[in-house]
């Protein structure tokens, strides 16, 4: 893919509130989300790591059990498989790093 510039992706909206560019590399895939205030992310796990990173706003995230409010320049790393769930508590920006790539995310 080598330089990207976000702006040219097609954005999308892969829960309501919760619109997402992708780039994808051989083995990890990045989503930058844009979040609505207030909008929730159903509980859910995956196979993939992940590794999120709050840049701007606040947002709610619970994993396996532990729930934490993120602020800018929280990182959370999640094992696969184990299950989280979210809430923007304001408008957010994140970045999520998924290995191996997510397939469905393409």
């Amino acid at each position: 893919m080598g330089f990207v510039n976000l702006i040219d992706l097609p954005e999308k909206e892969l829960v309501p509130g919760y619109h997402a560019r992708f780039v994808h590399t051989e083995n990890m895939t990045m989503a930058y989300w844009t979040i609505e205030a207030g909008a929730a992310l159903p509980q859910h796990a995956h196979p993939h790591e992940q590794v999120t990173n709050l840049i701007e706003g606040e947002f709610e995230l619970t994993v396996n059990g532990e729930a934490r409010i993120l602020t800018p320049g929280m990182v959370v790393v999640i094992p696969g498989v184990v299950p989280h769930v979210g809430r923007a508590i304001m408008a957010c920006r994140i970045i999520d790093v998924f290995y191996p790539i997510r397939e469905e995310y393409r």
